[in-house]
């Protein structure tokens, strides 16, 4: 028996004893492969996935570095059945390869080619019925020929089956465009240029880096490194605006290389940055804007937030895959459950930082997580007890037991700034009212949101009281405090973005603080529970505290 922190299972779950001295060194060791199921104060529970040591195998990592890092940090002996089943599920990956071959009786021109290392592979996926009419003629034992435009979607298909193509087809280069990073007065970070030689080392794929550490730069470098014509595709408007300005401030591009594409404008220049919104527009049934994705040669498409990418712009996607592809992101969760898509469509993994370790470099602030417990007063629980299943989350969220412990958190941040984060509009409205602070909805024109934020950024306001709008791209670089009220429901990828926005490096060095508040015995405390996973996976440990125990004075 060894001293470590971890126990690993024959059903692929391991249990991370949290208190251990050596806890923290076993989380970052298996953070590449394993996924954080529950996370409760003393024993954190992960689960070792097939997408997810694929994705490790992508982004650099064997076998024989996951068998180390179990065998490592295990207390007790690991079943050898999961040291096997860990070395065979990584070596599937790249047994079946997508190339680009020149034909025997004409050397200028290439197909597309699946080929394989391993024959009975490629027998079984080739009688898969829906594999089968993906491919054309069989060239010899170990390949077949695939057509162009059904790349995506067959290697979405062999992912379902347990055998992911690594993907060595190359892709176009796409019409040049001098695209240059103006670096006078700023330089990469050490891990973003990592980032950027990951991604053009791998050729597509996604990036994933916390809020605040830069990923609009790992963006604007992939574009310099392309130097070629590029489709940035964004949630919403005003991140589409601050992808602009970010790129004239730090590249060569001018105003008028810079298109926008989006509900408002209809622009599409060398750089077009598009909404993910516009894009899925139907009219008549068809996507409206679709021509978009073939209106210039691009060489590069970026897609910033690829966790919330929408179903439609993967179907897009499957079409694309000759373009380089670069996916940005704080987390690969997606709620929908479609990370194999991410995988086949955008690509693997290729570069993740932790999150703790870039806070130890200084680039992110260091954060206080508190989750503020509170009750319900008796008549509120009895409303709860009698309501029916799809209002219980909305009554407990909405509690205006939550109330004086907003006005406390406030009042004892006092100047700092400070956002409050909620989900249902009146709720949102009330507790404007009662802190005397602006109020930022789905519904505030982008002027309007534009001049709050500025007047944030400038101090001249120092509390905003904001809805999911601002889980997205909202560049406010000196928020230190964030009161969160209610949520989407379980969202993990949520709570990764808003704690990302208080994140961002204080110029004192201060450390951030990220509250949120919970109904105590209700569905609000167990989705409050599942959003913190991630959090958890990162390396943020949560502080429970009652709401009667919350300091009245101003000391932190």
């Amino acid at each position: 028996m060894n001293d470590g922190p971890l126990i690993v299972q024959s059903d692929k779950t391991l249990l991370l004893e949290v208190d251990h001295e050596r806890a923290e060194a076993a989380r970052r060791a298996i953070a590449p492969f394993a996924e954080l199921e529950r996370a409760p104060e003393h024993v954190h529970t992960y689960r070792v996935t097939p997408l997810g040591l694929w994705n490790a195998r992508a982004a650099g990592h064997d076998a024989e570095a996951v068998v180390d890092a179990l065998l490592t940090y295990s207390r007790y002996a690991v079943p050898h059945a999961l040291l096997v089943d860990v070395a065979d599920t990584m070596d599937r990956y790249g047994r079946l390869t997508l190339e680009k071959e020149g034909f025997a009786d004409d050397p200028t021109g290439t197909r597309l080619v699946l080929r394989t290392t391993d024959r009975p592979v490629l027998e079984e996926v080739l009688r898969h019925k829906k594999v089968k009419p993906l491919t054309g003629e069989r060239i010899d034992d170990l390949a077949v020929v695939v057509h162009p435009s059904e790349r995506g979607t067959l290697k979405q298909e062999l992912l379902k089956l347990g055998w992911p193509a690594e993907d060595l087809a190359g892709y176009v280069d796409g019409e040049a465009h001098p695209i240059e990073l103006d670096q006078r007065d700023w330089h990469l970070r050490p891990y973003q240029q990592q980032a950027v030689d990951g991604f053009w080392h791998g050729g597509s794929g996604v990036v994933v880096l916390p809020c605040g550490a830069g990923k609009t730069l790992v963006g604007a470098a992939a574009m310099a490194a392309a130097k070629a014509t590029t489709l940035v595709l964004v949630t919403n408007t005003v991140s589409a605006r601050q992808w602009k300005d970010e790129l004239l401030r730090r590249t060569s591009l001018t105003e008028d290389e810079i298109g926008e594409y989006s509900g408002a404008r209809k622009e599409i220049r060398p750089v077009t940055i598009a909404t993910y919104q516009v894009l899925t527009t139907k009219r008549k049934g068809a996507y409206a804007h679709l021509d978009l994705l073939d209106a210039r040669d691009w060489g590069l498409i970026v897609y910033d937030e690829v966790h919330l990418l929408p179903a439609p712009i993967f179907r897009m996607t499957a079409d694309l895959q000759a373009r380089r592809r670069l996916g940005l992101t704080a987390t690969l969760v997606r709620e929908d459950g479609r990370e194999a898509d991410v995988f086949s469509l955008i690509g693997p993994k290729r570069f993740d930082a932790p999150w703790k370790d870039i806070e130890a470099q200084g680039y992110i602030a260091p954060a206080d997580c508190v989750e503020v417990r509170v009750g319900l007063p008796d008549d509120q629980r009895m409303a709860y007890a009698v309501s029916e299943p799809d209002e219980r989350y909305r009554l407990a969220s909405c509690s205006d037991a939550k109330l004086s412990v907003i006005d406390r958190l406030a009042a004892r941040h006092t100047g700092e700034p400070t956002l409050v984060i909620g989900q249902y509009l009146d709720q949102l409205a009330e507790v404007a009212q009662r802190l005397g602070s602006d109020v930022i909805t789905g519904e505030t024109p982008v002027r309007e949101r534009q001049r709050l934020y500025d007047a944030f950024r400038a101090g001249e306001i120092s509390t905003l009281v904001v809805s999911k709008v601002a889980n997205f791209s909202i560049d406010l670089p000196e928020a230190s405090v964030a009161i969160q009220i209610s949520g989407t429901f379980g969202s993990r990828q949520e709570e990764a973005q808003r704690l990302g926005r208080v994140l961002r490096p204080k110029g004192d060095g201060r450390t951030a603080h990220f509250y949120t508040i919970v109904a105590r015995d209700t569905l609000d405390a167990d989705f409050a529970a599942h959003r913190q996973r991630f959090l958890a996976e990162q390396g943020y440990a949560y502080r429970i505290m009652d709401a009667d125990d919350l300091p009245t004075s101003d000391h932190r």
